[in-house]
């Protein structure tokens, strides 16, 4: 039986070591050192299901799925933002961290990384708090399924990484692509499928919403939480290739030009 590089798992360790680190300083740069700042992580995404929710109920009776307004739009809202503030937060890794990434022991694939790690752990932290509470709130307790919940987190997780890594480069050459990537992602939000439910819309427009990988990820998160079929929408090899060609291109892009990027 074939052990293990003792090598290789002191470097990951290392490794590991520096990305919790990182992650510690990232929290304590994000949140300060007040409770202030972690409730307003809280209520900022609770704000805006609420706000979804009162405006829509005014609109239609009942929400697309079940019988909670607020339970729907957050099932869409909170994996959404998730993807999104990976991807965002990831892409200004290296500019937020510059003096840092002047030491050797850190790379910036390390502080990217965390970045990612910080924003998942943060969503993952409200999703436990606000979905129970809707629940309880509204009386509404719609079968679980934990599968397709962590599907759903960790395809968030991927695309957001990876578009990330890949804006972090590009905003490096290009300054001005922090501003295009803003006017390019804000549609998503429609698009994704966070108003609406997929599943009823008719084929040709679905198929059509299909290519969008943000949709499989809020797909996924309603199938978790509802209790619904994995059914024939959501794609992990799809989305999974989406985010691993962003992170390898833009992974090596990033180790090419680091020297570069580290001085704009």
């Amino acid at each position: 039986m074939a052990f293990p590089d003792t090598a290789f798992i002191g470097v990951l360790h290392q490794r590991l070591r520096v990305i919790i680190a990182l992650v510690i300083r990232e929290t304590s740069a994000r949140f300060g050192r007040s409770w202030g700042g972690y409730i307003w992580a809280i209520l900022e995404p609770t704000g805006g299901v609420a706000l979804l929710a009162l405006v829509f109920s005014y609109i239609a009776h009942v929400p697309p799925i079940g019988s909670s307004f607020m339970y729907f739009y957050a099932s869409g809202f909170i994996p959404f933002m998730l993807y999104s503030s990976i991807s965002t937060s990831t892409m200004h890794a290296i500019r937020a961290n510059r003096g840092l990434l002047t030491y050797p022991v850190v790379s910036s694939l390390d502080s990217i990384l965390a970045r990612a790690i910080l924003e998942t752990l943060t969503y993952f932290i409200i999703s436990l708090l606000l979905f129970p509470a809707i629940a309880l709130i509204d009386r509404y307790h719609p079968p679980i399924i934990p599968s397709e919940l962590a599907l759903s987190l960790l395809l968030a997780f991927a695309l957001g990484l990876g578009i990330g890594t890949l804006n972090c480069v590009l905003m490096g050459f290009f300054p001005t692509w922090q501003n295009i990537w803003g006017v390019l992602n804000r549609p998503m939000f429609i698009i994704s499928g966070v108003l609406f439910h997929l599943e009823t819309l008719p084929s040709q427009l679905r198929n059509a919403l299909w290519l969008n990988p943000v949709s499989h990820v809020i797909a996924a998160a309603r199938n978790g939480l509802y209790g619904l079929d994995h059914g024939d929408f959501v794609s992990v090899s799809y989305v999974m290739a989406i985010s691993l060609l962003c992170f390898i291109v833009g992974g090596f892009l990033l180790r090419q030009n680091e020297s570069f990027l580290l001085q704009q």
